[in-house]
């Protein structure tokens, strides 16, 4: 950790770079979008529309005529150029982290991404060779946590990020003749940002454990398993014994509907329960920033917006289910998702990066290594 000297600003100028800054967000855009493009395939059921690769029909991927990206072609082989995009991207970014970067744990990030993106890559490519769900699933999961990674690199190198320290306080609480800087901390900032940032890690470990419930639930049936909302079957608690699945699934059947097992059933309950967690969690979260850190304006806005994406994501579940899964609508539904773990993963290293740094400027704290 460099000292806190009257150069620090200075030093922080030296490492911002606004080129390098919004190369890392256009990054993390360009692979919501690919994550929005996956959604889109799984949704209308066209992964396989294209059953080869690294090839599309034989053709080099990037020579495909576009004559024939027609139906689920298009789809397909949109999202796999997308991929190749984000991939290329993620190229460049590591490398330019590597030679611009003073954080070793910064370039190391844009490391752990390059080896994200290829495995991405492969998986890809394996779920359209082997055919397996269980990979589509993993190749959905890995998207987010990239995703997550990439916006993290993308806050790291913003001003913001370096401001973080001082910025936590309002300015009426920093000594007066001195630097705004890790002694500019509160007593109540420093109390209470802790608690904070385990209630935010644990809010964005749920959200991802539900966008792993939804990938498993999209790639397991190309129908809902329950049609109804906020009942379920016509119930709270649906009923899945051995005589009630027989008359779901005669009636399934004769609407043209796939058959469901009690697995598929309790699986969607189970996003369903994880879902109202979460909302909870949030509420929770936005509610003690605002009693705990009322002076740290950007953790309260980020609160309060993921509170509003909270809100907007049950909303489109539900839509989601009255529309019998329109692939639109589960696309959003994917992309709002992922912008909420973004959120979640951002509010927790918001937090992380000021508790760890107002424990180390604490009064008689042990000196702490923080990552800057």
């Amino acid at each position: 950790m460099r000292q806190s000297t009257s150069g620090n600003s200075a030093v922080g100028d030296r490492r911002y770079s606004g080129s390098l800054n919004r190369f890392a967000w256009l990054t993390s855009v360009a692979t919501l979008l690919l994550i929005c493009s996956g959604g889109m395939v799984t949704s209308k059921g066209v992964g396989l529309a294209v059953p080869d690769w690294p090839t599309t029909f034989g053709y080099n991927m990037f020579l495909f005529p576009v004559s024939k990206w027609v139906g689920g072609i298009l789809f397909e082989h949109t999202h796999r150029l997308m991929g190749s995009l984000v991939g290329f991207l993620t190229i460049i970014l590591a490398v330019w982290l590597w030679f611009s970067e003073d954080r070793q744990w910064v370039r190391n990030m844009g490391l752990i991404a390059l080896g994200g993106v290829i495995l991405q890559g492969i998986l890809g490519g394996l779920r359209v060779t082997m055919m397996k769900d269980e990979i589509g699933i993993f190749h959905a999961c890995i998207a987010q946590a990239f995703l997550g990674l990439l916006v993290v690199i993308a806050l790291a190198t913003t001003r913001f990020w370096q401001s973080l320290p001082a910025s936590a306080v309002d300015s009426a609480e920093r000594s007066p003749g001195r630097e705004a800087n890790l002694t500019a901390l509160s007593s109540q900032v420093r109390r209470h940002l802790a608690p904070l940032t385990t209630l935010a890690i644990a809010i964005a470990i749920a959200i991802y454990v539900q966008l792993g419930l939804g990938a498993t639930m999209r790639h397991q049936h190309r129908d809902l398993a329950i049609l109804d909302f906020p009942t379920a079957n016509g119930a709270w608690i649906p009923d899945t014994s051995a005589t009630a699945l027989a008359k779901i699934n005669a009636w399934r059947d004769a609407r043209g509907l796939s058959d469901v097992t009690v697995f598929q059933i309790w699986l969607q309950m189970a996003h369903r329960f994880l879902a109202l967690i979460i909302a909870v969690g949030v509420i929770a979260f936005c509610l003690r920033v605002w009693r705990d850190a009322p002076r740290f304006a950007a953790l309260k806005r980020l609160s309060i917006l993921w509170v509003a994406l909270v809100a907007c994501q049950i909303a489109l579940g539900a839509w989601t289910i009255w529309s019998n899964k329109a692939g639109d609508v589960a696309t959003v539904h994917v992309a709002v998702g992922a912008v909420m773990l973004s959120f979640g993963v951002s509010i927790s290293a918001i937090c992380w990066r000021v508790a760890a740094v107002s424990r180390r400027s604490a009064p008689g704290a042990r000196a702490l290594v923080v990552p800057a």
